[in-house]
């Protein structure tokens, strides 16, 4: 039975998922107070089952990414100073995680991270179509206005006096 006072709402967790070299990721700090155990447990744990974690799952960030993650979210200052370099979970990892971890609030937590990820992709998905969408708009747009000109040309050419325009046909001939 999931006890909702020890878990956190999907939208908390997915402030934690960032991207770094293009995938979604929750870095072990995050990861780690989520499943409710320390950061040196979860690295531990998976040290002790590395073979169930390769690169498409986890790995460890270059000290300027870690820099990098720290300047821009507020959450992370605390790694500032940390000599470590935090490893990095997509979904599948943070899944794996939880499994090696064997802990009832990791497993729970785990349905929540799960959550966060695909509503960020849905999320992702609904900002392509919208500029998708804009794209084909302005596109529209574009033609309306070339249209519309056409078309203020030729009302003021109907505006203009009779003669200027019976001139023009007779100068035209």
């Amino acid at each position: 039975m999931i006890d909702n006072n020890l878990l956190v709402p999907v939208e908390r967790v997915g402030r934690t998922i960032l991207l770094v070299r293009g995938q979604k990721v929750i870095l072990d700090a995050d990861l780690a107070k989520l499943y409710g155990v320390t950061t040196k447990r979860l690295n531990q744990q998976v040290k002790r089952n590395s073979d169930r974690f390769p690169e498409d799952f986890m790995f460890r960030l270059t000290q300027k990414e870690k820099d990098e993650v720290v300047a821009n979210c507020n959450h992370l200052s605390r790694l500032r100073f940390s000599p470590a370099l935090p490893h990095a979970f997509t979904e599948h990892g943070a899944i794996m995680a939880a499994s090696v971890l064997n802990t009832p609030r990791a497993i729970e937590s785990s349905i929540f991270v799960v959550r966060a990820f695909v509503r960020i992709r849905q999320i992702l998905a609904t900002h392509k179509e919208f500029a998708r969408k804009l794209s084909d708009l302005e596109q529209r747009l574009e033609k309306h206005d070339d249209h519309i000109q056409t078309i203020f040309e030729a009302i003021r050419q109907l505006m203009a006096p009779l003669e200027k325009r019976t001139r023009r046909k007779l100068d035209s001939r």
